[in-house]
């Protein structure tokens, strides 16, 4: 781990491994008096969702407020990672943890478009009255902390409270006076190098969404900005590359001018349940390779979200690079050009771009692929913006 100050954050604390998140994400539970709120986009049963529970429930016991929000459709889609046995015990936990005094949100959109298109809610936070936020990749599950390579950083300062602000949007009556319970931030100048953007399509829904929006998402457009500054490097990791248009149409023009844009997502053992979502990435690839990207798979997933522009300016958070965060879920960033801040995610990535699971991707292999992916991905293609 290491520990930066940034302007707007007081305290920026990277945690590179799970090793480092899970024991300070019980340890905030264990601590808690006033309140604690944590966002998944899904929870299962294994040993972490077991101690959690646990410790939410003796957190409520006590006293505490305790918030947790579930991605209704995430929870659904996660059950393809689950055992029998696991998503019987998923069922039952709900009920059990309500009764014990924590308030369970499972969280829907309103248009129905975007329920049945998987809308929702993809910000991962925990934060409590003491000042300090978990801003995260990964969820609540042995997925996260056993297998796929997540990023997760511990932050205090002015960020805290906006943090907070994006879990309540997806609480039907939050607490409102908890903002104001937690520590002061970092004070004026703060956005200067560090800000923080949220897009919440369920704060301000158009009933043809996700068809047509009635506003524009604002970390897609900071995203598109921060690419279209790079100038001689960019480093991109994401669980499946296969972003909306004008994104990937900025990382082409980035390599096409220059720039070394490395892509670094996950291979396609990442969901054994279901090579959809990877055969949709693919789709990008010969764009990609055209232009000169280097894209990288890696064996067992990576489930981070970074972008590192000339190791100068970073973002970092929830925001995978696809259509769904886009136009469906409700999703969050950070931006920073603290050198300090910098230099850690760039630091993070170029670790990832190095792990020995970690392999390029050629033209040769795409073509290579067996017959039997080849039609599935051929029958994907009008489909490819839902997966």
């Amino acid at each position: 781990m290491g520990t930066v100050a940034a302007p707007g954050v007081d305290s920026f604390i990277s945690l590179t491994s799970r090793r480092d998140e899970w024991p300070r994400r019980v340890a905030m539970v264990n601590h808690a008096r006033r309140f604690l709120y944590l966002s998944t986009y899904f929870y299962h049963p294994d040993r972490y969702g077991r101690e959690m529970a646990a410790a939410l429930i003796a957190a409520a016991a006590r006293g505490v407020a305790v918030y947790l929000v579930v991605d209704g459709f995430g929870q659904r889609l996660a059950g393809a990672l689950m055992s029998r046995a696991e998503r019987v015990a998923a069922r039952r936990l709900w009920p059990a943890l309500a009764a014990a005094g924590v308030q369970v949100c499972c969280y829907r959109p309103r248009p129905l478009f975007q329920q049945l298109l998987g809308g929702g809610y993809h910000i991962k936070v925990q934060v409590s009255e003491e000042g300090e936020a978990i801003f995260a990749s990964g969820n609540i599950s042995a997925t996260s902390f056993d297998g796929w390579n997540e990023v997760a950083v511990a932050v205090r300062g002015a960020l805290v409270r906006e943090l907070l602000a994006s879990v309540m949007v997806a609480i039907d009556q939050p607490e409102r006076s908890h903002l104001d319970d937690l520590p002061g931030g970092a004070g004026d100048g703060a956005t200067r190098t560090t800000h923080y953007l949220a897009h919440l399509p369920c704060a301000d829904p158009s009933p043809m969404s996700p068809f047509r929006q009635r506003q524009a998402n604002p970390v897609t457009d900071a995203l598109v900005a921060l690419i279209d500054r790079a100038e001689a490097r960019l480093m991109i990791t994401s669980f499946y590359f296969k972003p909306v248009e004008v994104l990937l149409a900025a990382v082409e023009r980035a390599a096409r001018r220059g720039v070394r844009v490395e892509i670094i997502h996950s291979h396609r053992d990442a969901l054994p349940a279901s090579a959809a979502p990877w055969l949709a990435a693919t789709f990008t690839y010969p764009r990609l390779l055209n232009a000169g990207v280097a894209i990288h798979e890696r064996h067992g997933g990576e489930h981070s979200k970074i972008l590192v522009a000339d190791q100068r300016e970073a973002a970092v958070g929830s925001y995978n690079l696809e259509w769904a965060a886009h136009d469906r879920l409700a999703e969050s960033m950070l931006f920073t050009r603290d050198p300090a801040l910098v230099a850690e995610l760039d630091a993070r990535v170029t670790a990832i771009r190095a792990h020995p699971a970690v392999e390029r991707v050629t033209a040769t292999g795409l073509a290579a692929l067996p017959l039997s992916l080849k039609a599935r991905r051929a029958l994907l293609y009008p489909l490819r913006r839902w997966f």
